[in-house]
């Protein structure tokens, strides 16, 4: 190879340097294009029987294995070029850097690829979607955990690049100690939530699309970042609270184990309605309901008060969403039932013996008036 250079720079010396060093990276820049070129057509060609990932994978990839090769063919372009050895080790070393984070950019490529095939056996939208849920949040979780980890990686290495930081490496490490605790300290907030998302993909205890109930709002968790979630609340609005906040604080969590859940309607009626009629009705709302999952139906009467009765209403569904709307379908047909069948039964306020009472009072202040006078 030297004998090579040798022999080219020997021949071309009637030339300027610039304009020979021009022509060689722009020959090297050629090449390098025709290599990618060549190079792509027969990775399609030998990933086109393969599976899904690495026909995916070769397809993503294109760009940055062109920049790669380039990287690559510019840096033998500048070892052949007359340049001088300070231009030379400026354009290898740029060229370096430029490589290092091109391979940083394909290895994160190959992971979100691999990423969304092992997602898409699973389906957010299937009935019953615990083992989704779960599947997909660990990926994301993990996915992005390994992310960060590529881009520190990658950082590190273009910094090793650099003679100044492998001269000064023993004194940093000597100083790592003071270092370390100062950064700690500094980053306490970020690297907190970093921790909480690895306890959060481990333990587990909310999922993509877990109903919950978070300071007295109901929604479902939307998004699960390094950092932060993101809860989409009924009305549409986003709720972002940090990683943290599920490791430290209580909240309620209505899909923990299965999306199925038991919804409630408190009713408040008169004594003299019979329970049995309520029962039945309930029974034959839920039946002709399709929100119902045919599990639970129950009418209780869970209290006595003064003037009425308390009777719980116990149906469930398949979902949150669909016990929501199934408790409110309950409500409106059995008080339009009541109205109907036993408008007496609704509450009301017995005031016939307080009102008798007043009268007879009055009365006899009244004849204890006349006769004193």
């Amino acid at each position: 190879m030297e004998r090579f250079i040798q022999e080219f720079r020997n021949d071309t010396a009637w030339l300027p340097d610039w304009l020979v060093s021009c022509g060689v990276m722009a020959v090297a820049f050629l090449i390098g294009l025709a290599i990618q070129r060549f190079g792509f057509r027969f990775l399609t060609r030998l990933v086109e029987n393969k599976d899904l990932f690495w026909r995916s994978l070769v397809s993503r990839t294109r760009r940055p294995m062109r920049l790669a090769i380039l990287t690559w063919t510019l840096s033998l372009g500048a070892t052949i070029a007359p340049l001088s050895a300070g231009q030379a080790e400026v354009i290898r070393h740029l060229l370096l850097l430029g490589f290092i984070i091109v391979v940083g950019w394909m290895v994160k490529i190959a992971l979100h690829v691999w990423m969304i095939v092992y997602l898409r056996r699973f389906k957010l939208d299937a009935e019953d979607n615990l083992l989704a849920r779960t599947h997909v949040t660990q990926s994301r979780i993990a996915e992005r955990i390994a992310s960060f980890m590529i881009v520190a990686v990658t950082i590190a290495a273009m910094l090793m690049t650099f003679p100044a930081v492998q001269q000064y490496g023993v004194s940093l490490l000597a100083s790592a100690g003071v270092a370390g605790v100062v950064l700690g300290l500094a980053l306490q907030p970020v690297l907190k939530n970093i921790f909480a998302g690895i306890q959060l993909a481990i333990t587990q205890p909310i999922r993509i699309d877990d109903a919950l109930i978070v300071d007295g709002e109901w929604g479902n968790v939307e998004e699960i970042t390094s950092t932060y979630v993101v809860v989409k609340l009924w009305d549409w609005r986003r709720m972002i609270l940090p990683l943290s906040y599920f490791m430290e604080k209580p909240f309620q969590n209505w899909t923990r184990d299965s999306t199925a859940l038991i919804g409630t309607v408190m009713i408040y009626l008169d004594y003299s309605v019979p329970v049995s009629a309520v029962r039945r009705k309930v029974e034959e709302i839920a039946a002709a309901s399709k929100l119902w999952d045919k599990r639970v139906v129950a009418v209780q009467v869970t209290d006595f008060r003064e003037n009425v009765m308390e009777i719980r209403i116990l149906v469930s569904a398949s979902n949150a969403p669909r016990t929501f709307d199934l408790r409110c379908e309950v409500r409106e047909k059995i008080i339009d039932f009541i109205q109907r069948e036993y408008p007496a039964s609704l509450p009301r306020v017995r005031a016939e013996g307080a009102a008798s009472s007043v009268r007879t009072a009055a009365g006899k202040a009244v004849r204890h008036g006349v006769l004193q006078s």
